[in-house]
Order: C-alpha cells, then structure tokens, then sequence
C-alpha cells in the first residue's frame, strides 16, 4: 500500500467502500478549521477512531467482509492457519475475521502480564502456524513490531499484518514492516478518505486544499500551527 498518492488519486473499490462506511459512522473526521490535538501536543486536521466501529453491526460487517475479500486477492484464500488480535484495539477486529474465515484466534499482549503463567499470548497456535496479525490501524508501524516479534518467539510464522485503516502519510509505517518481512494489508487510507469526501461533496474546495497540505506534509502542517 504506497504512501504519498498522488494528487488525483483515485480509490479502488475496496477502499471507496470502507473509507464511505468509516465517513458515515464518523470513525474518521475532518476538521481542518478546528484542529485535532493529540497527547503529544502535534496538531491534526483528520482524527481516526476505529473503535467506534464496534457499535456499528452493519458497517463492522461490510468493512470485515471487505477484509476477508482483501485478504484472499492478497495472500491467498488458505493462507492463515490462525488470527491473532493485538492488545487492545486489534481483538474484536481478530475475532469478526476469525470467525469469517473459520479459524482460531489468538490474542497478543504488548508485554507478558506479570504473573500466572506470565503469558504474552492467550490461546494457541501449532508450532510453525502461519498467523494474521491484526489491529485497527496502522500509524508508523511501530507498535506491529513488538507484536510481531512476540508471536515468532512463540513460534509462529507471521508474514502479514491487516489493518482497517492505515494512515498512509507515513512511508516508515510500510518499510519498518517490510524490512521484518511483514507485508501491511489496509482497508483504506487518508487519500483514500479525503478522496471520497471531496467527490460527495462532504467537504468544500479550501478544507480539501488544507487536508492535502497535511497529507503532503504532516510535520510541516503541524509545526506551521504548533503553539
């Protein structure tokens, strides 16, 4: 999935779909004239709430069955022999996928719990198992990484990450991924978004040019409006 598209960038079906549904729910906002403002301190005109998705059966059910659909085009319709959800926004997202594509699930902390057993995985996959990694979306790819290297310690065989959405501003998010040999599968991305909400006519002519600035230049765009 190619960072920085192009300035007449145009969806495919796949990702129109999910970014119109993710619009609908209002999983995904644009508010250049009020910008966002993280913990961090970093100003954004576009915020992502993939959680929201859960209280919406119908949209939850499109966007997984999108996922599935997606996946076999991808890797392969046998490809997986188990799912595996990251702590904790990536678990009910493994849980809708496994049960579509009759599978077990695992779940993967980001760090063992401390006491019992001190697992970093519950439940469990065959040695060799070729496991799906999933979370709800991906930003620099960082946190894929430590989830990643918990699963092969345990002995599985991850080669794939899906997301529902991926940012797709930052080109570290795929290339820290792939240099792990994990190749990040997403439902759709910013462009993908700001494309669709510019050709319903969700957004006007000065919040497209703004948003662009963004996706363009995230660092730039913030710095540019940093307290």
């Amino acid at each position: 999935m190619p960072d920085h598209q192009p300035r007449d960038h145009q969806p495919t079906d796949t990702a129109r779909l999910a970014a119109a549904t993710l619009l609908d729910i209002e999983a995904v906002l644009i508010r250049p004239e009020e910008p966002f403002t993280f913990t961090s301190g970093r100003k954004s005109p576009v915020y992502v709430d993939c959680r929201r998705i859960i209280s919406f059966p119908r949209a939850r059910a499109t966007l997984m069955r999108l996922g599935v659909e997606q996946l076999g085009r991808s890797a392969g319709v046998e490809a997986f022999d188990a799912i595996a959800g990251g702590e904790t926004a990536g678990i009910p997202f493994a849980a809708w996928l496994a049960d579509l594509m009759g599978l077990p699930m695992v779940y993967v902390r980001k760090k063992p719990k401390g006491f019992g057993r001190n697992a970093q995985i519950e439940g469990c996959f065959a040695e060799g198992a070729r496991v799906l990694l999933v979370e709800d979306l991906a930003t620099d790819g960082g946190s894929k990484l430590t989830f990643v290297e918990a699963l092969r310690t345990a002995g599985a065989d991850v080669a794939h990450c899906f997301v529902v959405f991926h940012y797709g501003i930052f080109p570290q998010s795929t290339a820290r991924l792939a240099e792990q040999g994990v190749a990040l599968q997403g439902l759709a991305t910013w462009w993908d978004v700001l494309a669709v909400a510019e050709q319903s006519g969700r957004l006007s002519e000065e919040q497209v040019a703004e948003v662009r600035g963004f996706l363009q230049d995230p660092d730039g765009w913030a710095a540019k409006r940093a307290d």
